[in-house]
C-alpha cells in the first residue's frame, strides 16, 4: 500500500511539474493593439495598428529609430490596416472603398504614404510590391511631444478629415475627402423632384398585401406611367393582380397581355408562366 501511495504521489508531482513548465507568463505588450473607429463625412473609417513607445530614444531623424527615407511600417507588430467604408480621395488621389496596409517613409518635412491592398498583416510582404496609390504629405513639428505613436482624425469637416500620425514631436496629416456634399445634394434633389416610380412601387406593393387594393392601385399606375415606354414586366402584372382584386377583370387581362410580352420580350419565363395562367392559356 504505501509503494502504491509512493508511486501515485510521484505522478501527481510530475504532472503538477509538468504543467508548470508549460504554462505561459503573460505580461503587457511593448506595443499594444490600437483601432479607431470614425465616420468621416458620411464614411465609415476604421484604423487598425500597433503603437510602439519612445522611450528615450531619437525618432526621426538619419540614425533614429525610424530613418530618415527608409520605408516604416507605421507602427509596430503587424502591418498598419486603414478600412474606408466608401470611396474617398486620399492626398488628392482616388481610393476605392476596403481595406488597406500602408507603409510611409518619413522624410523631414514630408512624408510618402503608401497603400496596398490588404492581404496579410506581414508588413515586409508589401514592400517589394507596386502601391494602388502613392501620396506625399506634410509634417510639422508639434509642440506636444507624444511617448506612443497614435493614429488619430482631426480637423473635421463636411465632406472630410485629417488622418494623423503623431509621434514625439513629429505630426503628419494625411487629407482625406468623401463625396459628402454630393451625396446630400442627390438625396435633396429626388427628394424634392417627389417620389420615384420605384417609390410608387414599393407602396402599392405594401398596400396591396396589407388589404388597400385601391390606394395601391393607384400608385402602381403612377409607378407605371412613369415607367412609360420602359415599362417593367413585374410591375404591370403587380397592376393586373390588383385589379383583379378589385373586381375590374378586363383592365387586369389587359395588365396581364401587356405584361407577358414584356416578360417574352425579356425573356423571364417565370412571368411569361405567371401571365399565361392568369390568362387562362
Amino acid at each position: 500500500m504505501r509503494k502504491q501511495f509512493f508511486t501515485f504521489a510521484i505522478a501527481i508531482m510530475a504532472i503538477l511539474f509538468t504543467n508548470g513548465l508549460s504554462a505561459q507568463l503573460s505580461t503587457p505588450s511593448a506595443s499594444p493593439l490600437a483601432k479607431v473607429e470614425t465616420v468621416i463625412g458620411m464614411t465609415d473609417f476604421h484604423a487598425t495598428y500597433s503603437r510602439p513607445g519612445k522611450k528615450g530614444r531619437d525618432l526621426f531623424s538619419k540614425d533614429g529609430l525610424v530613418p530618415t527615407g527608409e520605408i516604416w511600417r507605421t507602427g509596430a507588430n503587424q502591418a498598419t490596416k486603414l478600412t474606408f467604408g466608401g470611396d474617398v480621395t486620399v492626398g488628392g488621389k482616388e481610393v476605392k472603398a476596403g481595406d488597406y496596409a500602408i507603409l510611409t517613409k518619413p522624410m523631414g518635412s514630408t512624408w510618402e504614404v503608401m497603400m496596398y491592398p490588404y492581404e496579410s498583416g506581414s508588413w515586409n510582404s508589401y514592400v517589394e510590391k507596386t502601391p494602388a496609390v502613392t501620396v506625399s504629405i506634410k509634417a510639422t513639428e508639434s509642440a506636444l511631444s507624444l511617448e506612443t505613436f497614435t493614429i488619430t482624425t482631426m480637423n473635421h469637416t463636411m465632406d472630410g478629415a485629417d488622418v494623423i500620425f503623431a509621434w514625439g514631436n513629429t505630426m503628419a496629416a494625411l487629407p482625406v475627402k468623401t463625396s459628402a456634399k454630393k451625396d446630400v445634394m442627390d438625396q435633396i434633389e429626388r427628394v424634392m423632384a417627389g417620389p420615384s416610380m420605384n417609390d410608387y412601387y414599393q407602396a402599392a406593393s405594401f398596400l396591396a398585401d396589407n388589404g388597400d387594393n385601391k390606394k395601391g392601385l393607384e400608385y402602381i399606375k403612377k409607378a407605371n406611367e412613369m415607367a412609360g415606354d420602359d415599362a417593367r414586366f413585374w410591375m404591370v402584372r403587380r397592376q393586373g393582380l390588383i385589379e383583379e382584386s378589385l373586381g375590374m377583370k378586363k383592365e387586369a387581362m389587359a395588365s396581364f397581355k401587356k405584361s407577358l410580352e414584356l416578360a417574352e420580350k425579356a425573356g423571364n419565363m417565370d412571368y411569361v408562366r405567371m401571365n399565361k395562367k392568369s390568362l387562362g392559356m
